[in-house]
């Protein structure tokens, strides 16, 4: 899946070159505040990728076809002052518009796949200081096979034959 990962990462960078961070999610948003955990800082508008999950089935001879479910997360601080009487409630448009690019972007994008992605979940939710993360669960279908290179040794048996007096 890693490779898929990439794929990801150099479609949506050249896609969205408004992006500040396309990178795989390794928990830069949980430790934000974390000042002692090594990690490059998140700017933003950022996009985080995770491989959340595949479920394997076998096809037959080492190969087998995966149910992946990617999360992406594009997080945008908000730093807007969004009310009713503010007058600038164009923020709130903004981040949505950026939100339905990313996704007309990624739905039915086969990138590394072996069928395209497909939304399945997603959901909206703030973060703190005043960061909005827009996460949406995607599915595509990818396979993997296992080339043959184990030698297998024939079983040997040994029967010694002795006379009984």
């Amino acid at each position: 899946m890693e490779q898929t990962l990439c794929q990801l990462i150099d479609f949506l960078k050249e896609k969205m070159p408004s992006l500040s961070v396309i990178d795989e999610d390794y928990g830069q948003l949980e430790n934000i505040e974390d000042e002692d955990t090594d990690m490059y800082p998140l700017t933003f508008p950022a996009v985080l990728i995770e491989e959340a999950q595949t479920e394997w089935n076998d096809i037959g001879q080492l190969a087998q076809k995966g149910t992946c479910r990617l999360r992406i997360r594009l997080i945008i601080d908000c730093y807007d002052d969004t009310h009713a009487t503010s007058g600038t409630t164009q923020a709130v448009r903004e981040r949505n518009e950026m939100r339905h690019q990313l996704h007309q972007l990624l739905q039915g994008t086969c990138l590394g796949t072996d069928a395209p992605l497909i939304r399945k979940s997603s959901k909206f939710f703030t973060w703190k200081h005043g960061i909005k993360v827009y996460e949406m669960m995607y599915e595509c279908t990818v396979s993997e096979m296992v080339k043959e290179t184990r030698t297998v040794q024939k079983p040997s048996l040994r029967v010694k034959m002795g006379v009984k007096a």
